[in-house]
């Protein structure tokens, strides 16, 4: 096949969605999903209505009017799942908080659907598995009607070291819907900022080092990544077992706990999932849960003033919901970046060595080396920004069995978590770790890529496989940033607990307003 073809055959599923008439206008625009679930339940609206109200949303705002890209292709048969599912309810079954409820799945993750999964990538095309990832039969199941795929920021962000977050070949490069001009984050862009805009009531991202937490942060929204093993990774484009999960983004703590509960459970196909318990992770949220609550405080150095004043501001809320803070100094631990890129080079070769020799046969690239040379072969559509020196590092490890890589595992594990996250809970005598979770968002820029400023909270709990939420605690100069709880390994209810008590008394969230860039009116013309 053709990359014209595998062109073709994208623009026949992407964004390709019928808009039939709604017979009433539905509102959607920061709706949580209780209150999408409490207009169905009242006979407000349907499923079928509250899909179409997405729809065209999705329709005016993505590839018109500021352009986000965050979507890059509709359930052909989302209206029809929603039908059914209003056809359910009529009949008095009613499978739970999300029943008929949208959600949006990034493009990385499988689905059933007449849809590719692509993982931004033209060599992915003609993926069409057939296949749910279990995460997304089990939201199916629940009632969630999968309106579509997210844009992702290309092979999940680990192409290249110079890559522009947001960007892929398939979607293009997704936007900030607080300043257009800004980075959305990767690798889960498009659903922090489709979550962000209100396109669906929550989406699934996957995060590897970052890639929930970033872009969650960046755009205003909740975004949890769970202890590793707590969500199959069955029929997800992989980076790396050791790291790799799929999370919740929502606009809640609350929605957020609600998408959880319905993704996790134990997988015979990912050994990682034994014995995992299925849960309601909403039942322990409370607003009291920081009351007596030791609290270990992780203060970046150099934070920039006003992000340094967001974050005090944050802390005198903790304060004043019962927590005692302890400052903790964080502990040295030289080696853990060149240990953990070892990891993911050598599992990236293997894991999605594997994972496409599983792919229809309508996909030709069969192995990382294919992939590589496919994207040589159409640089100018693959390659129009930056290389790929970081799959081409991954091609040249040793594999699985390699001593080195096993050395490197052993220390970045130990590393981010006894000798880190373990120790710094333990100096505090805490149940958990607050931090900022980023800096604000840096300009999209094409010819540098990511310039990264600020702090970053995500990498001790990505190499740990520790939970790791994140929480709006309000703008800084018109861009949103991000408060970090991280818990020890299997506290992901403690730590949705303590992120939920924080929302409830902040109220820190602030719509976008989709500027054209963040000093939009701050006086840039001087005054007349």
């Amino acid at each position: 096949m053709t990359v014209r073809s595998l062109r073709l055959l994208l623009a026949a599923t992407m964004l390709a969605a019928p808009l039939p008439a709604a017979a009433r206008t539905v509102a959607v625009a920061e709706q949580s999903i209780e209150q999408i679930q409490a207009a169905m339940t009242a006979g407000r609206a349907t499923s079928a209505e509250v899909t179409r109200a997405y729809l065209a949303r999705i329709a005016t705002m993505d590839r018109k009017g500021p352009t986000l890209r965050s979507v890059v292709a509709l359930n052909p048969d989302a209206l029809a799942q929603a039908r059914v599912l209003d056809a359910e309810r009529k009949a008095g079954r009613v499978r739970g908080p999300l029943h008929g409820v949208p959600v949006l799945v990034k493009d990385n993750v499988e689905t059933a659907d007449r849809v590719a999964t692509t993982a931004g990538s033209l060599a992915l095309a003609a993926n069409v598995t057939g296949r749910d990832a279990p995460l997304v039969a089990r939201l199916r199941a629940a009632g969630a009607v999968i309106l579509g795929k997210t844009n992702l920021s290309e092979w999940a962000n680990i192409r290249s070291d110079r890559s522009m977050s947001g960007w892929s070949a398939v979607g293009g490069l997704v936007r900030n819907p607080y300043a257009l001009d800004r980075t959305a984050c990767g690798s889960s862009s498009g659903s922090g900022v489709a979550v962000a805009a209100s396109f669906a009531a929550a989406a699934v991202g996957t995060e590897t080092d970052g890639s929930i937490t970033c872009p969650s942060s960046l755009n205003g929204v909740v975004g949890f990544k769970p202890t590793l093993g707590l969500v199959s990774r069955t029929h997800v484009v992989p980076i790396s077992h050791s790291q790799d999960t799929a999370g919740p983004m929502a606009r809640s703590v609350r929605d957020a706990a609600l998408l959880l509960s319905a993704m996790s459970a134990p997988d015979p196909a990912d050994p990682a999932t034994a014995g995992t318990q299925v849960r309601d992770y909403t039942a322990g949220l409370s607003t009291a849960a920081l009351s007596g609550m030791c609290v270990g405080v992780i203060r970046p150095r150099d934070l920039p003033a006003d992000l340094a004043q967001r974050f005090d501001a944050a802390l005198a809320v903790l304060r004043a919901q019962g927590a005692t803070l302890v400052e903790i100094t964080p502990p040295k631990l030289d080696g853990l970046g060149e240990a953990e890129i070892q990891v993911l080079l050598t599992e990236l070769k293997a894991d999605l060595n594997s994972y496409l020799g599983s792919t229809p046969a309508a996909v030709t690239t069969r192995t990382l080396d294919q992939v590589i040379a496919f994207n040589r072969a159409d640089a100018n559509a693959e390659m129009p920004f930056f290389a790929q020196e970081t799959f081409e590092k991954a091609a040249a490890t040793k594999g699985l069995s390699d001593p080195a890589y096993k050395a490197a595992r052993a220390k970045s594990l130990r590393l981010a978590g006894v000798q880190g996250i373990d120790a710094m809970l333990a100096q505090a005598n805490a149940q958990v770790l607050v931090e900022p979770s980023y800096g604000a968002a840096w300009l999209s820029d094409p010819v540098y890529g990511d310039q990264y400023n600020g702090p970053s909270a995500a990498s001790l709990p990505a190499i740990a496989g520790y939970p790791h939420l994140t929480v709006p605690m309000g703008l800084v100069r018109g861009l949103p940033v991000g408060l970090s709880f991280i818990g020890m390994r299997g506290d992901d209810g403690r730590v949705l607990g303590a992120g939920y008590a924080y929302e409830q008394a902040s109220h820190a969230r602030v719509a976008p307003r989709y500027l054209p860039h963040a000093d939009a009116g701050a006086g840039l013309d001087g005054q007349r």
